[in-house]
C-alpha cells in the first residue's frame, strides 16, 4: 500500500508515515531533542542530506509515493527565499535538492515543500475532519507562525505582521521594526527580559509585577493587531493557537483588546481556540499537503 510521509523541520527533524490522516508507525527525530543549534551547524546541503537519511529509515522505498517537508520561511516553487531560523537555506531549492538526493538512494517519490505554520494548519484541518474550510493558526513559540489551510499563493508571514511604531522595538529574529514576532516570540522575550525566562514574566505579571503585566498586555495587544489585520483582509472566522507559548495565552483577555480593533459588524464572527500542536500534527500536514499537491501533477 502506498503511504504519504511527512516531515517537519524546525528546531530537529521529525519524520511520519501518514494514511488516512494518521500516523502509522514510529516517528523519527534528529536530534532526539529540540536543538535548532544542531540543524543550524549543517550547510544547505548537509541538511538536505540529513533530511534525505530520516526519511530513508522511516520509508521502505516501495511504501513512498509523496513526501511532505514542512520548513520555516518564505518558500516558492520549493525555493526557500528566505529563513531567519534557518538561514544557510536561503535561496537554495530544497525541493530540488532532496528529490535529486533521494532519487540516488532509490527513493522516487515527488516532493512538496511548504512553510512550516502552512503544514500545522493543515495538519488541525485534517485531524479535525475539517479539510473542506478556511483554518488559520498561530503558532507561538521561538517565532510566531501564521499558518492557513488551503494553502494559496502568497508570502503569508503573519509573524512579521507590524504590529507597533515604536522604533525601540527590534527584538524580531529577521531585524525588523515593530513586528509581532519581535514582541511575542520566545528568543524576543529573552532578549527583552534579560533577567526573566518567558514563563518567569507570566508568572510575576500574575503576582502583580508592574513592569511583566505591562508587557502581558502589550503581548496579548499585539497578537490581537496581527489577527484584526487578518480579518479585515480575509474575514472573520476561527483562529486556532498552538504551539510551546500557547499556554501564554489569555483568551478573555485577547478578546478585550479584539473588540477595540474589530468594529464593522460583518467582522466579528471571530473565535479563539488554543489546541495542542506539534511535531506530530505538523507530520500530518505535511502529508496532507503533498497528497494535494500530487493529485494536481
Amino acid at each position: 500500500m502506498t503511504r504519504t510521509l511527512g516531515v517537519l523541520t524546525t528546531e530537529r527533524i521529525s519524520v511520519g508515515m501518514v494514511e488516512g490522516n494518521q500516523i502509522i508507525g514510529e516517528v523519527l527525530h534528529y536530534p532526539e531533542r529540540d536543538d535548532d543549534d544542531v540543524l543550524r551547524s549543517l550547510n544547505a546541503d548537509a541538511l538536505v542530506a540529513e533530511v534525505a537519511n530520516q526519511i530513508q529509515m522511516a520509508a521502505p522505498k516501495e511504501e513512498v509515493r509523496s513526501i511532505g517537508l514542512g520548513v520555516p520561511g518564505v518558500i516558492r516553487g520549493g525555493v526557500i527565499e528566505e529563513s531567519p531560523n534557518l538561514q544557510q537555506l536561503k535561496g537554495y531549492n530544497v525541493q530540488q535538492a532532496l528529490q535529486l538526493v533521494l532519487g540516488q538512494r532509490g527513493i522516487s517519490a515527488t516532493v512538496s515543500v511548504c512553510n512550516d505554520a502552512d503544514v500545522m494548519a493543515a495538519g488541525i484541518a485534517a485531524t479535525r475532519g475539517q479539510l473542506d474550510r478556511l483554518i488559520r493558526v498561530w503558532t507561538l513559540g521561538n517565532g510566531i507562525g501564521f499558518g492557513r489551510y488551503p494553502s494559496t499563493e502568497g508570502v503569508w508571514e503573519g509573524g512579521h505582521s507590524v504590529v507597533t511604531l515604536d522604533p525601540k522595538e527590534t527584538f524580531c529574529g529577521c531585524g525588523g521594526t515593530g513586528h509581532l514576532e519581535g514582541i511575542m516570540g520566545h528568543r524576543a522575550m529573552r532578549l527583552r527580559f534579560l533577567d526573566l525566562e518567558p514563563d518567569e514574566i507570566f508568572e510575576h505579571a500574575q503576582a502583580g509585577d508592574a513592569r511583566c503585566a505591562d508587557f502581558v498586555r502589550l503581548w496579548h495587544r499585539a497578537l490581537a493587531a496581527a489577527t484584526a489585520t487578518n480579518i479585515h483582509m480575509e474575514g472573520p472566522g476561527k483562529f486556532y493557537i498552538t504551539g510551546p507559548n500557547a499556554g501564554f495565552v489569555n483568551i478573555d483577555l485577547l478578546n478585550r483588546h479584539m473588540q477595540q480593533m474589530v468594529k464593522m459588524s460583518p467582522l466579528q464572527g471571530y473565535v479563539f481556540e488554543i489546541v495542542p500542536g506539534g511535531a506530530d500534527i505538523a507530520i500530518i500536514g505535511a502529508a496532507v499537503n503533498a497528497a494535494r499537491a500530487a493529485r494536481t501533477l
